[in-house]
């Protein structure tokens, strides 16, 4: 017989699977974009660095954290 119980979302379940990858992807970011940026304002930098993080986020790291670890996002309700 298959396990057919209602399965909840865990948001800490799912920030912390998420932390994982978005550190360093973050951080790699900053070393690339951080030295061709020397004499730009904070806003300027930002203005730079959402769009790629946001859409590595959407686009790559959520999908793939949502596939690799449903077991461990979705729980038994």
């Amino acid at each position: 017989m298959s396990d057919t119980s209602p399965r909840k979302l865990s948001k800490l379940h799912l920030a912390l699977a998420m932390l994982v990858p978005v550190y360093p992807l973050i951080t790699t970011i900053l070393y690339i974009v951080l030295p061709l940026t020397e004499r730009w304002t904070i806003w300027q930098r930002t203005a730079v660095i959402a769009p790629v993080m946001v859409f590595s986020i959407v686009f790559v790291v959520s999908p793939f954290v949502q596939k690799r670890f449903a077991n461990f996002i979705l729980r038994a309700a």
